[in-house]
């Protein structure tokens, strides 16, 4: 069962799901499947009368159904508290008196660490600056309430910056994205202060891939991974891209409440995952570039 499975990283989930040979049940907000899949259902996870009619017996239940958003989240902190907190709580009700409850696999995301000059591990300092990274604090700790007193599986990944697209309309999201957006129409790619903040770059066929890859691993249950993937400065990203269509990189000034919200440097330790699971990245970020139709 896949909770978002419009969204970026549950729509891939599902294509990469089903061609896997998993039997999939896909649910969302919407009220269409994007991708016109057959059993697709439109719930709203805060609705609990209509999460209580779904059958809940299943193997996993991906909760990939959450708002993402920096500043959007504290403006619209009703919503985003809604969908990723009461959202959750919901979906862990339905299922805590099940005799077999399915493992809950739950993205989490870069924005729970305080930044570091050093690869962050799962077990390093937190910070919030936002309503989201506050929101995923707090599903990771319900997470935790819910199998202590439930026995409720869980596995919890966190994703520092995904890109990318397998899918016919490809699309890549967040960072990624709005880099490509303004290098292919020759506007030249913002970033603010000097650019050199690092972050771990992941393609979404190696997220969806270490993901899958855990689900047969019960050493996977009620733990927390880093995403793997290659680490760049938002410089050294911005300047490939532009290189490949022409543009250029600017500089600006941090606006006062983004200089306040950034995180600093987040560059993924992902020892933790591969070493566990030996999982080898397929995608490499520059050939992923010089690839045509990004």
């Amino acid at each position: 069962m896949v909770f978002g499975a419009n969204g970026y990283l549950g729509r891939h989930l599902v294509y990469y799901l089903l061609h896997q040979g998993f039997e999939v049940f896909p649910i969302g907000n919407s009220k269409v499947s994007i991708d016109n899949l057959a059993n697709y259902q439109s719930i709203d996870v805060k609705d609990k009368a209509a999460l209580s009619t779904l059958d809940w017996e299943q193997d996993f239940v991906f909760v990939f159904s959450g708002k993402t958003g920096t500043m959007a989240s504290v403006d619209n902190y009703e919503d985003f508290i809604g969908v990723n907190e009461t959202g959750l709580l919901n979906i862990l009700n339905c299922i805590k008196n099940l005799k077999n409850k399915p493992r809950v696999i739950f993205p989490s995301t870069r924005l729970v660490y305080k930044g570091s000059e050093k690869p962050l591990k799962e077990s390093d300092e937190k910070e919030a600056k936002t309503i989201y990274a506050v929101n995923k604090i707090a599903c990771e700790s319900i997470l935790e309430i819910y199998k202590n007193l439930y026995d409720i599986k869980y596995s919890v990944f966190r994703v520092c910056v995904p890109y990318g697209s397998k899918i016919k309309d490809g699309y890549s999201y967040g960072t990624i994205g709005f880099f490509l957006r303004e290098a292919k129409q020759q506007k030249p790619i913002k970033l603010y202060g000097d650019g050199n903040l690092r972050r771990t770059f992941s393609h979404v066929e190696d997220i969806c891939g270490q993901i899958i890859f855990s689900l047969e691993s019960n050493s996977a249950e009620n733990q927390t991974y880093n995403i793997a993937g290659e680490t760049f400065s938002l410089l050294q990203v911005a300047t490939l891209i532009a290189k490949k269509y022409g543009s250029d990189v600017s500089f600006a000034e941090w606006p006062e409440n983004d200089l306040k919200i950034e995180s600093g440097h987040t560059e993924f330790d992902d020892s933790k995952i591969m070493n566990e699971f030996g999982f080898i990245l397929k995608n490499k970020f520059q050939n992923w570039l010089n690839e045509s139709g990004n």
